[in-house]
């Protein structure tokens, strides 16, 4: 992959990162974080039972969605989905920041703010903090590697063992994370496609995420090697397959969820 020509280190503020999409939005705040109803995402890790509600919230809203009692979504299913979508939430800003300027943007569970609305779209609040100038996309990906994917991103990946869900899925729904940060980017900015597919191709072929789902040669196809189960949560589990999934691949190239 050649090289990319990154914009200006202050052009990925707040409001131009929101325009790749609802994932990237995020305020900023100072020291003293936002009051409430802003809270610490850490409370995720450090207050006993709030993932577990996380994860419950989530099962209530996929039974109610195919019609079935609570108890017929299987934890694991709800927990990998849950998974999925904060993961998703916390690295898309810093995704977004790396593609349109090539700066890294690095911040933790515990500077990170939240509202802790239903779904994957809450409100969040990150730290108000210059943009660290990278200037080869090699080394910007090993950096957001370090930093995001092993910082907070790992952080909330680890706190799913609890529920049933194996590293393989919660590996496999990072990368799907990653894969569809890229593909935001390419729907919302056609010009930076390059730029974003380059950067989630590196970031996919390092740890953790390496083996965790292949990339297409000319950089626009993904396939996990992995499955979210969401399509267990429907009934008689005959959901749908995400497009990323290893269940659509043809029989004798899927690997087992």
């Amino acid at each position: 992959m050649t090289p990319t020509s990154p914009t200006s280190p202050r052009a990925a503020t707040p409001q131009r990162v929101a325009a790749l999409g609802p994932f990237f939005a995020f305020e900023a705040h100072g020291a003293d974080g936002p009051v409430e109803p802003w809270r610490s995402m850490a409370e995720l890790l450090d207050r006993p039972g709030a993932l577990a509600e996380r994860v419950a919230g989530s099962r209530g809203h996929l039974a109610a969605a195919g019609g079935q009692p609570f108890e017929a979504v299987e934890l694991r299913v709800a927990a990998s989905v849950t998974q999925l979508g904060l993961v998703a939430r916390v690295l898309s800003p810093a995704f977004g920041v790396a593609v349109l300027d090539g700066t890294l943007f690095g911040y933790g569970l515990r500077e990170a703010r939240w509202q802790p609305t239903p779904g994957g779209l809450f409100p969040l609040s990150l730290p108000a903090r210059a943009p660290v100038p990278v200037a080869e996309p090699a080394v910007l990906a090993e950096r957001f590697a370090a930093e995001v994917l092993d910082g907070p991103v790992r952080e909330l990946t680890e706190a799913f063992a609890e529920f049933g869900v194996s590293p393989r899925i919660r590996w496999g729904n990072v990368a799907s994370a990653v894969n569809g940060a890229a593909a935001a980017v390419v729907r919302a900015s056609p010009q930076l496609g390059v730029r974003a597919r380059e950067l989630a191709a590196r970031l996919l072929d390092l740890p953790p995420l390496r083996g965790a789902g292949t990339v297409a040669a000319d950089g626009t196809g993904f396939r996990r090697r992995s499955c979210c189960l969401i399509y267990r949560a429907a009934p008689d589990r005959a959901g749908g397959l995400c497009g990323d999934c290893v269940l659509t691949a043809p029989p004798g190239v899927r690997d087992k969820a």
